[in-house]
């Protein structure tokens, strides 16, 4: 069963979204990582989501540049929790996809992270924490993460 979905709107969006990728795969998280489109496939979207709700996915996540749309339509198809990645696109440096992530109307939240990479690694650690709620083997797995992190702080500042 795939718990989480990345989607992307592009094919150019691939290697900025795989941070997200990977760190589900070191959670153990089983995921669907592809591309639709809100714009040029929004019958693949809409297909997507319903068939991934009914094998049980629990969390979307959704990157897209420009008018990044996929995270709202996304949002408009489940009322799963959707985690929008805004990705710099445009000559706006991502400042237009991250008010379109942000900017939904009442009823259809999309949680948004930062832009590109660094929104992609926070988006599945979110996604994560949202599984974790009710999954303790997981909720163990990101506490340790959470402790390396810490650790390496203290290394660092200790060698300094």
């Amino acid at each position: 069963m795939k718990r989480v979905a990345i989607f992307i709107g592009s094919a150019s969006d691939k290697d900025t979204m795989q941070p997200c990728s990977d760190v589900l795969g070191s959670l153990g998280i089983d995921h669907l990582y592809t591309i639709t489109s809100a714009h040029r496939t929004p019958e693949r979207t809409a297909q997507l989501v319903a068939e991934l709700e009914e094998q049980g996915c629990d969390v979307f996540i959704c990157a897209a540049g420009m008018a990044a749309h996929l995270a709202g339509v996304v949002a408009s198809k489940t009322i799963k929790p959707v985690i929008g990645v805004p990705l710099n696109a445009s000559p706006l440096q991502g400042m237009d996809a991250l008010l379109a992530t942000l900017q939904m109307p009442p009823g259809f939240p999309v949680g948004t992270v930062a832009l590109d990479k660094p929104g992609a690694k926070n988006a599945a650690y979110m996604a994560a924490q949202i599984l974790a709620l009710h999954d303790a083997e997981l909720a163990d797995k990101l506490k340790a993460v959470r402790q390396g992190f810490k650790d390496s702080v203290e290394k660092a500042a200790a060698e300094m």
